[in-house]
């Protein structure tokens, strides 16, 4: 007993100081700070500027709930989130369905595998104002779609001057430079499923349309729960690739929530509308969230 008590006594002795202090909270502090500096605080002046009238200049005016009472009489804010709700429900199937195929064709064992990724994922590198030029460059009155048609001797299409085409090009900039991200999500989950199932389902003689329908989609629905809301929330948040891209326009056809909110608290000088208004959209948002949790919490049961 007394050589198995000296050995315990040896072991803890060889053990390292488990009390370190304040020194990882040291490095954590750095982005502590960015984090509360460009997300808390702004967060929580723009609930107070919420319940205030203010346009930037004058003093501070206390209105309590008037300014969540004007939005529901605005036509526009609910013009503009039935807007982006349309840009939303199109968006976010369309990035699934091409994201998902694109991952199942590079999970494949392909020559130059490594360098089509790269291809399909540089676009999320890029900035979203890059990306709005880039396709009003291709998409513009005078730009590379309208020459190519003007090479087969068609009439140049009004891209941005036409309702249905401007949305349509928002659409294409947007599933081009999200692809990628939710690709590499989908991947990551493609290659968690068992291969086990596959090769079970490849000696019954199951189809492909059958194997993809009765194991890949079931046991893809955690990811595709997160690749779905992560969407979902990003397209109601859309605004840098949108404004460099339409403007906004025609009239007000592409003018989606994000922007209207900003045009509010900057071009109409009424901030605190306009922070009711994003407290609102903060709401729907954590919303949005919470319904991702739900749902992932049921796939992973």
């Amino acid at each position: 007993m007394s050589t198995q008590a000296s050995a315990v006594k040896r072991v803890k002795k060889r053990r390292p100081d488990q009390s370190m202090g304040w020194t990882p909270y040291l490095f954590v502090l750095p982005n502590l700070l960015i984090f509360s500096v460009f997300i808390v605080i702004p967060t929580i002046i723009g609930f107070v500027y919420s319940f205030h009238q203010y346009d930037g200049l004058n003093p501070m005016e206390f209105v309590g709930f008037d300014n969540y009472k004007e939005i529901f009489k605005d036509s526009e804010f609910w013009g503009a989130l039935g807007k982006t709700a349309r840009y939303a429900v199109i968006a976010v199937p369309s990035i699934y369905c091409v994201s998902l195929a694109v991952a199942m064709m590079l999970i494949q064992p392909l020559r130059a595998k490594g360098l089509f990724r790269s291809i399909f994922y540089w676009p999320t590198m890029i900035s979203y104002i890059i990306v709005g030029l880039t396709w009003k460059w291709i998409f513009g009155d005078f730009g590379i779609m309208n020459y190519v048609l003007s090479l087969f001797g068609s009439e140049p299409i009004q891209f941005m001057s036409n309702p249905f085409f401007a949305n349509l090009s928002v659409i294409i900039a947007t599933v081009w430079s999200r692809l990628g991200f939710y690709m590499v999500i989908f991947m990551a989950g493609l290659q968690a499923i068992p291969i086990d199932y596959y090769e079970a389902a490849r000696l019954d003689g199951a189809s492909k349309i059958r194997v993809f329908r009765s194991i890949t989609l079931p046991l893809l629905k955690p990811t595709t729960v997160l690749v779905v809301m992560l969407a979902l929330i990003d397209a109601f948040k859309a605004y840098p690739l949108l404004f460099a891209l339409t403007g906004g326009g025609p009239g007000k056809e592409t003018t989606f929530i994000v922007q209207y909110i900003y045009e509010t608290g900057f071009a109409k000088q009424e901030l605190g509308m306009a922070s009711a208004m994003s407290v609102v959209l903060f709401v729907l948002i954590c919303l949005f969230t919470a319904l991702q949790n739900k749902l992932s919490k049921g796939g992973e049961d």
